[in-house]
């Protein structure tokens, strides 16, 4: 066992994946340790199969390779994919009944960067656990070396079936502008389009690691500036795009305006609220209160719940919820659909609601309440440090008699909204937001959260920056 003994730089050990600087703290020899010690993981827990896919970054295809090969020196039989979005490997994990998955992809991330998504007996595969991998394979914990198996599986098709089957939008024709980014959605977004009624175009359909277009990250404002460009053109009734490895999802407008992913989640939630009234809709500490009583004012149970895609699918998991969703584009259905985040399938859900609309969807945008908010803001502060400024605050907020809510760091609301403030669970920094309903009232919000943040000896970040 001791020969094998790895260890990975500790800035890759991240609270919801692995993920690192490709060459630097990245290299196949720690995709080699991943397969070895996670496929080790799934045998002792009775598994047999791990399904495996990766996006179109450069070094994806070498670290899959790699990771490939060490899940089967732990006599782990590999369910390989090729090179997909990711919710297609989730999808591919939940038909083959795969024990676990490892997805590799660096997300949103810039072109040098990569990483490893994970999930066992198809749950999330994070915090703790991850550790627990680390640990293992820094001691050379790994079960006797054994020969796997390895299969293709050919899982594009059944994918691109299953996503269009959902689709309910009536007969009205959509003129839609989808940008792939050159992610790694382009082949499957390429079939899927032949199935959805409408006029489609395709931007940056090629999948290219380099990323040629802009970043691969939909929810930045700049990143969006050729799709917000084509649908005012080309006079299209709504704009999608997708992140590197789609299971985050952009949307903008006829006018060109963007959604952000709380607007888009209260069209969604009103729509599954019709057909299962009642239901939570969970969505996380970032998001507006104008979702929240939105979902409350459809009928629905709104739950206020931790930033992650890993603890939002498990609190799904416990509350049945057939929703939920982040401000970080992470979109996950359970009402028709398998509980993960796909940013595929909600575009369909999401064209299905637009094209049912007897009004354009920039007059559905226009009609939500207005609020004035910061957009999120992120600043260092030292891993040392980041929870216990959160403690401090909360503590103080506390003895004040605060209206506040602690599940993920401190939210606090009063008569003129409400501000966040949250440790990063992958970075030496603090998040903060607030949002008001008028200028005068963020200004207030914006002082209250820059004086906790001084008694704690922190600097505030720069507040000058709004979005409505």
């Amino acid at each position: 066992m001791a020969a094998f003994a790895h260890g990975f730089d500790p800035t890759s050990l991240r609270e919801y994946d692995i993920r690192g600087i490709v060459d630097r703290t990245l290299h196949p020899r720690d995709a080699y340790a991943i397969g070895r010690t996670f496929g080790s993981m799934v045998a002792r827990g009775g598994g047999r199969t791990v399904a495996v896919g990766y996006d179109g970054r450069l070094s994806s295809p070498g670290l899959e390779a790699a990771l490939v090969e060490g899940a089967m020196a732990s006599g782990i039989e590999v369910l390989r994919i090729g090179c997909g979005p990711t919710p297609m490997l989730s999808f591919a994990s939940a038909m083959l009944k795969a024990d676990g998955a490892v997805m590799v992809t660096g997300s949103h991330n810039p072109p040098d960067h990569n990483g490893f998504k994970m999930t066992m007996a198809g749950q999330p595969f994070f915090g703790p656990r991850i550790g627990e991998l680390g640990a293992l394979a820094a001691r050379g914990d790994v079960v006797p070396e054994a020969v796997g198996g390895v299969r293709d599986v050919e899982i594009r098709p059944a994918y691109v079936a299953r996503l269009a089957r959902d689709w309910d939008g009536g007969a009205r024709r959509l003129k839609i502008v989808w940008d792939n980014g050159n992610g790694a959605a382009g082949e499957v977004l390429a079939e899927l389009v032949r199935h959805i009624p409408g006029e489609h175009t395709i931007l940056n359909r090629a999948i290219d690691g380099r990323f040629p277009a802009h970043h691969p990250d939909p929810t930045i404002p700049r990143n969006l500036a050729q799709l917000i460009a084509a649908v005012r053109d080309g006079g299209a009734d709504i704009g999608l795009a997708f992140d590197g490895d789609a299971d985050r999802i952009g949307v903008v407008d006829d006018r060109g305006a963007i959604l952000w992913s709380d607007q888009v989640m209260i069209l969604l939630a009103r729509d599954v609220l019709r057909a299962l009234p009642g239901s939570t809709i969970i969505a996380d500490v970032k998001a507006s209160q104008v979702l929240f009583d939105e979902v409350a004012r459809a009928g629905g149970q709104p739950l206020m719940w931790r930033s992650g895609h890993s603890p939002i699918k498990a609190m799904m998991t416990e509350t049945g919820a057939p929703l939920a969703g982040e401000m970080s584009g992470h979109l996950f259905f359970a009402d028709r659909w398998y509980g993960f985040d796909d940013a595929l399938y909600a575009a369909v859900r999401l064209l299905g609601v637009v094209a049912r609309m007897r009004t354009s969807l920039s007059v559905a945008r226009e009609a939500l309440p207005r609020m004035i908010a910061t957009p999120e803001l992120r600043f260092d502060c030292p891993d040392t440090r980041k929870f216990t400024v959160i403690e401090e605050v909360a503590a103080r907020l506390a003895e004040e008699g605060a209206d506040m809510a602690t599940i993920d760091g401190v939210r606090v609301r009063n008569a003129d909204g409400w501000w966040l403030l949250r440790a990063s669970n992958t970075q030496a920094m603090l998040v903060a937001r607030a949002e008001s309903a008028n200028h005068a009232g963020l200004e207030r919000l914006k002082s209250a959260l820059t004086e906790q943040l001084a008694r704690s000896g922190v600097t505030a970040p720069d507040f000058s920056a709004e979005s409505s």
